[in-house]
């Protein structure tokens, strides 16, 4: 057989296990999982010593395009994607103008075509305004989900009320995605907190009650309606106990940084460094979040990447913005807990392919499998790297977790059978295109 690509000698990370294999990827579908030695390619990558993982996704991101290129764009982001290892991004409609129309769709469409470099899907924003052609929205081609911020949002990307949500879930049938902070809560305490106080304050300002309300009206509104919802950055202890009990209308995003930054010590460490919504929390909700990825209640792990200038960061609190740089090390970091024994390369994989496959109705991708799309992330497991700010590709140029040692690289990203990125070079033009989901 005469194959496109020919991937030797990796442990391969399939949905039934870990085992050695030789992978044959033949018009960006993977044609072989068992590739003879009399087979050959176009071209072939020796995996020895390396494990060859179904293409990571992050399912969450801000690549803030429209809007400033200064800051980030499709063409940085999924650069620092393709560095990171991650093979397909969901980007949030947050971006200037927002993504509720099907003109600004199209308009951002031909934006993917012509600078992304991995795949990617896109969520639309939902408002009180489009609430009716949402069923229609989210037909759109490359639509992953509708996204509602019921807290914490600008301009109209916002819909705080039950009757406005209700309205929102009761428009189309596939999965709503949301910000389910309580804004009610966070206006009433938002006079308890002046400009200067120290940045810990973020995190008690937007307490547990915050986001356990809002998680609490959200699945009363799914089960009322029966729609089926997403968490997205699902940060306290009560709400991941709480959701437990209602899994058939929900699903579970957790972030890296949940899981990897405690509170308040990195507020004193980094200051606005650590400041995003929700908030970086404390030990107990630390360890709440790990419990609940190893019983099996988190469906999603993502980065929430949302860049920020320096100059706007460092602003005193709460006058500086939230949101922090993610795209590029959420890989290293999980396969660092991976390596530390946190969690499982079957159960990272589930998590970052798999899961999002499954949860968005993702199509051809997510697993290792003939006829699939051929998404690989090559990583190895044994080097030894510090992440630094001079590694990051995002024109803001800084991550919280820049002088982070980590053991676990992604040393390869491959996209339908092209390869993105090699031994931290990027080898390609931008090839990325919207993915398909299920109608």
């Amino acid at each position: 057989m005469h194959y496109d690509l020919i991937i030797r000698g990796g442990i391969c990370v399939f949905p039934w296990g870990e085992a050695k294999a030789d992978l044959g990827v033949k018009d960006g579908r993977i044609a072989s999982l068992a590739v003879t030695a009399q087979d050959e390619a176009a071209e072939e990558i020796d995996a020895t010593g390396l494990h060859v993982l179904p293409g990571l996704i992050d399912a969450h991101v801000h690549l803030r395009d429209p809007g400033n290129a200064a800051i980030e764009s499709i063409a940085t982001g999924t650069r620092a994607a393709a560095l990171g290892g991650v093979t397909m991004v969901f980007d949030m409609p947050n971006t200037s103008p927002s993504i509720t129309s099907a003109a600004t769709i199209a308009d951002k469409r031909l934006t993917v075509a012509e600078n992304a470099l991995i795949d990617m899907g896109l969520y639309v924003g939902a408002t009180r305004a489009n609430t009716p052609e949402l069923a229609a929205l989210e037909q759109e081609d490359g639509v992953c989900a509708i996204k509602v911020f019921a807290g914490s949002s600008t301009g109209d990307l916002m819909i705080e009320d039950d009757e406005g949500i209700e309205a929102v879930l009761r428009s189309g049938h596939r999965r709503v995605a949301f910000h389910s902070e309580d804004e009610y809560r966070l206006q009433a305490r938002k006079p308890l907190f002046e400009t200067g106080m120290p940045h810990v304050n973020h995190m008690i300002w937007r307490d547990e009650e915050c986001a356990f309300l809002g998680t609490r009206r959200i699945t009363a509104l799914a089960r009322k309606t029966g729609r089926p919802v997403h968490i997205l950055h699902t940060s306290t202890a009560e709400e991941l106990d709480w959701l437990a009990a209602h899994r058939s209308h929900v699903s579970v995003e957790v972030l890296v940084n949940h899981l990897t930054q405690v509170g308040p010590e990195c507020y004193e460490t980094l200051g606005a460094y650590a400041v995003m919504n929700p908030p970086i929390r404390d030990q107990r909700h630390y360890d709440a979040c790990w419990t609940a990825l190893r019983d099996g209640r988190v469906d999603v792990v993502s980065s929430d990447h949302a860049p920020h200038p320096r100059e706007a960061k460092e602003k005193p609190w709460p006058q500086c913005p939230a949101g922090l740089t993610g795209v590029q090390t959420i890989v290293p970091v999980m396969l660092d807990h991976a390596n530390a024994g946190r969690l499982s390369l079957p159960r990272l994989v589930d998590l970052m392919a798999a899961g999002p496959a499954r949860i968005y109705g993702l199509q051809t991708k997510g697993r290792m499998a003939v006829g699939f799309d051929a998404d690989f992330t090559l990583v190895d497991m044994k080097a030894r790297r510090e992440i630094r700010n001079d590694w990051i590709a995002s024109p803001v140029g800084w991550t919280p977790f820049d002088g982070k040692q980590v053991t676990g690289w992604p040393v390869g990203t491959i996209v339908r059978g092209h390869i993105v990125m090699r031994d931290d070079e990027i080898t390609s033009a931008p090839i990325g295109r919207l993915a398909r989901f299920a109608p």
